[in-house]
């Protein structure tokens, strides 16, 4: 049994996969790290995560983990895994998460593709056809978009809001803004890839507000990260 974790800077999720079978995804929130248990989770043999939420974070999971004696194993990006080549200049500077869902989505698709994580950021990023990562782009999040502005601004008002083409309310302008932003910087990339029907995985909470405005062609798919985690641990498993 293993036990796989992507630590994100909202939420944790927490994985439990026997061989292929996988159990129901757990969710608690990154801010409540501190009372993570595993009191109740059954003989784990390996646990494998991925945290971007920070050292305290790290501490949380580590203290959580020894109280059961079970040593995580926390991933980093490598030059190469699972058949992906890591174009960073400096390899080991990509996120953790990002380098989880890229080998994930090579081992879905084993082709060309955008990979979006659509979270507290919109990250985009490309794998060639021969499943090399050749750059990607980070920007905020549709909500983090939204509140950098109404924290900046003195008239501007605080969430809400509905996507419409041509808002006619100031919180619309504000959640169509940020849809429109993130949805062109994903149209822009994937003409740049300049691969014609290379598919977009699109994933993370906020990919459902996301697909209904890219006329690309979309696979939604659920935990990218985690399934990036276990290809990791089973590639380790064999060496």
């Amino acid at each position: 049994m293993r036990l796989l974790i992507d630590a994100g800077n909202t939420n944790i999720k927490l994985a439990l996969v026997d061989g292929e079978h996988w159990r129901p995804v757990v969710n608690i929130p990154s801010n409540q790290a501190g009372d993570l248990s595993f009191a109740g989770y059954p003989d784990v043999q390996q646990v494998w995560v991925s945290n971007v939420a920070g050292s305290e974070v790290d501490r949380q999971i580590k203290a959580a983990c020894a109280v059961r004696h079970w040593m995580p194993q926390f991933i980093t990006a490598q030059v190469d895994a699972c058949g992906v080549r890591n174009g960073y200049a400096l390899p080991a500077q990509l996120g953790s998460d990002r380098w989880a869902a890229l080998i994930a989505a090579w081992h879905h698709v084993g082709a060309a593709c955008l990979v979006v994580g659509s979270g507290t950021a919109t990250t985009i990023d490309a794998l060639s056809a021969g499943g090399e990562f050749i750059g990607g782009l980070i920007l905020p999040g549709i909500e983090l978009m939204q509140r950098s502005l109404t924290s900046a601004t003195a008239l501007l008002p605080a969430g809400g809001g509905h996507y419409m083409s041509f808002p006619h309310s100031t919180a619309d302008a504000l959640f169509s803004g940020a849809v429109q932003a993130s949805c062109g910087a994903i149209q822009r990339q994937y003409a740049l890839l300049d691969m014609i029907g290379a598919p977009v995985l699109l994933s993370g909470g906020a990919a459902y507000l996301l697909s209904p405005h890219l006329n690309l062609p979309v696979q939604m798919v659920d935990n990218l990260v985690l399934q990036g985690l276990l290809l990791i641990a089973q590639e380790a498993s064999k060496a």
